[in-house]
C-alpha cells in the first residue's frame, strides 16, 4: 500500500533531520590541522576526481568560483592541494590533492568509520544492524534519485525494487 502524501512528507522530514544530525555529529575534528568541514569537502571532491579545475570544483560543490578562491589559497598554503597549469590549455589550472592531503583525508574517514563502528556494535543488535543495512540501501536509492532529479526533467524515471 503506497504511503499517503502526509506519510511521505513525514518520512522526508524525518530522513532529512536524522541524516543531517548524524552527519553533523560524525564530522571529524580536524581543528588541529585547520581543516574545516568545507575544506574537507573540497579535498574529498578533488581526491575523488583526481584533478579538477577550480570551475569544475565550484560546480561540484554548488558554490560560486569566487567563494572558493580564499579556501583554495588556504589549502594550497597548508600543503593540502597543489595547483598546476593545464598542459592542454595553459590558461586553466588543475587542482590535485597532495600526499599530505590524501593521508589526512583517509585518517578522517577512518576515524569516523571506527567511531561509528563502535557505536553500532554497542547500541544495535544483529537484527537492527541488518535493518540498518537495508535502510542504507534505501538512502542510496534516494541519493541516486536526487542526482537524476538534478539532471533531468522527469525524476519518476528512477525506480528501484
Amino acid at each position: 500500500m503506497p504511503l499517503s502524501q502526509s506519510s511521505s512528507a513525514l518520512c522526508a522530514k524525518t530522513v532529512r533531520r536524522t541524516v543531517s544530525q548524524l552527519a553533523r555529529k560524525l564530522r571529524p575534528s580536524l581543528s588541529e590541522d585547520g581543516i574545516s568541514v568545507a575544506k574537507l569537502s573540497v579535498i574529498g571532491q578533488v581526491h575523488r576526481a583526481g584533478t579538477l579545475t577550480p570551475t569544475e570544483l565550484a560546480a561540484r560543490e554548488g558554490v560560486k568560483l569566487q567563494t572558493l578562491t580564499r579556501l583554495l589559497a588556504e589549502l594550497e598554503a597548508g600543503g593540502w592541494l597543489q595547483r598546476t597549469r593545464d598542459r592542454a590549455d595553459g590558461r586553466r589550472s588543475l587542482l590535485a590533492v597532495t600526499p599530505r592531503g590524501t593521508k589526512r583525508l583517509f585518517e578522517a574517514a577512518r576515524d569516523t568509520r571506527d567511531r561509528l563502528t563502535r557505536l553500532i556494535e554497542v547500541h544495535l543488535s544483529a537484527a537492527e544492524r541488518s535493518l540498518l543495512l537495508d535502510s542504507c540501501a534505501l538512502l542510496e536509492r534516494l541519493n541516486a534519485a536526487l542526482d537524476v532529479d538534478a539532471n533531468c526533467a522527469d525524476p519518476s524515471m528512477v525506480r528501484g525494487g
